[in-house]
Formats: C-alpha cells, structure tokens, sequence
C-alpha cells in the first residue's frame, strides 16, 4: 500500500476512528460525529445520494474517492463498503489533502517527489470538488 490516502485509511480504522458501511456512517453523522463522509468509485446512484445528505445533515465534508469497494473493504476489513465515516477531525483532513494532491499530481503520492503543488492549492482543489459534487 503506497497511497498514503490510503495509509492514513488503514490507520483511522486500527485506532477505531472510522465508522464502516453506510447503515453505521448514516448514524455517525446523525450523531454530529463524522468529520468526513467517503463513497467508493463503484457506489450506487443511492448510497451516493444518501452519504451526500448525511454528510450535509451532519456538519461532515463529502468526498467520492477513486478506489472501489472491494479496494476499501480489503483496508477496513468489512466486506465491500459503499460508504465510510471518518470520526477524526486530524485523519479526515489528512486523507482528504493526500487524495486531492494525488488528483492534482495525477499519481499516487510519491514520498521522494518534489514537485508537489503547496497545501494552499490542494485546499482550492478540494473546495471546488466540494463545489462540484454540491450540484
């Protein structure tokens, strides 16, 4: 596992700060717990539509992400989750700025790259994804 994305994923669920599928995301945003609502490349029309409300309803960040659901289900451990719930304010932003980074870079992050773009656009990049995903 190189995508540091990723590694921070696998990270959340071993310090138990994620909440996994969308019946148990669903219900971490209810609460106002979930900080970051992800769906797989390969979630329904559905399960997108839901974790989106949720999120909103929640005060919680959504983001679709590039891996699929057996991708998430071999990190988290739980079959083939459409959605997951990241309870950690530190780890929800952290995932968030390594994908957007990755995305702007158009490749996995790579420890020994230098030509990165500043924090400061990965944060514009996810704004306008935000934007994007609100319509």
């Amino acid at each position: 596992m190189t995508d540091k994305s990723l590694q921070l994923l696998g990270m959340a669920k071993k310090a138990g700060l994620l909440a996994v599928g969308s019946e148990d995301a669903a219900a971490s945003a209810r609460r106002g717990k979930a900080k970051l609502l992800i769906t797989a490349s390969d979630a329904s029309g559905g399960t997108i539509r839901r974790a989106k409300a949720n999120a909103e309803s929640g005060g919680a960040r959504y983001i679709s992400v590039p891996y699929t659901k057996f991708e998430l289900g071999s990190i988290t451990g739980r079959g083939s989750p459409g959605t997951i719930a990241f309870l950690d304010k530190g780890l929800a932003d952290g995932f968030a700025d390594r994908l957007t980074e990755a995305e702007t870079t158009g490749r996995p992050e790579d420890p020994g790259a230098t030509d990165r773009p500043p924090e400061a656009g990965s944060k514009e990049t996810l704004a306008k994804r935000k934007e994007s995903d609100a319509l």
